[in-house]
C-alpha cells in the first residue's frame, strides 16, 4: 500500500506522535485513535491487512517515503512517535541506545554481570567486549558503564 493511500485512512500529527483513523477508514474504527500496542509497547496498526509500526509510518508520513534504516526513539520509549522523538541510524546505533537491561539479565542492571563478591561492568564497542572494571554494588558498576557508553557509543542519549 502506498503512503498517499495510507494517508488516506489516517491521520498522523506530529507534534503528539497520534495516528487517527479518518472517515475513510473502516466503520468500525472511523474517528477513533489507533494506539493497538504490541508487547514491547510499539504503536502497531493492521491496514488493508498488513501489520505497520507506528513509528515507521510517521518517518514515511513526515518525510514521504518509507525508511530504509532503523527508526530509533531517542527517548527509548517505544510509544512515543512524535516526529522530534525519531531518528534514522543504522541497526547497531539504534542498539547502542539501549536503556534498561534485558528481562534475563541476572543483576537486572544494563551493562552489569555478578563476578564473584562484585559487580563487573563491561560494554561492547566495535563488536569487542571491553571489561570496565568490578565493583562492590551494581550502581557503582553501572556508573562506570553509562561513562563508557556516553563515549564509545555514538547512539547513546542517555
Amino acid at each position: 500500500m502506498s503512503i498517499e493511500a495510507m494517508m488516506d485512512v489516517l491521520r498522523y500529527v506530529p507534534e503528539t506522535g497520534e495516528f487517527w483513523w479518518t472517515d475513510k477508514a473502516p466503520k468500525k474504527v472511523a474517528g477513533k485513535l489507533a494506539n493497538a500496542k504490541d508487547r514491547l509497547g510499539y504503536v502497531c496498526l493492521k491496514i488493508s491487512g498488513k501489520m505497520h509500526k507506528a513509528h515507521r509510518l510517521a518517518w514515511a508520513f513526515v518525510h514521504g517515503k518509507f525508511p530504509d534504516h532503523d527508526i530509533d526513539h531517542i527517548n527509548g520509549n517505544p510509544s512515543d512517535n512524535r516526529i522530534s522523538n525519531l531518528r534514522l541510524v543504522s541497526h547497531s546505533v539504534n542498539l547502542q541506545n539501549q536503556r534498561k537491561a534485558r528481562a534475563d539479565s541476572a543483576t537486572g542492571v544494563l551493562g552489569v554481570r555478578k563476578n564473584g563478591s562484585g559487580y563487573r561492568a563491561e560494554i561492547r564497542v566495535g563488536g569487542k567486549r571491553i571489561n570496565l572494571g568490578t565493583y562492590p554494588t551494581t550502581e557503582l558498576a553501572h556508573i562506570a558503564y553509562v561513562d563508557a557508553k556516553r563515549k564509545h557509543h555514538e547512539g547513546c542519549t542517555l
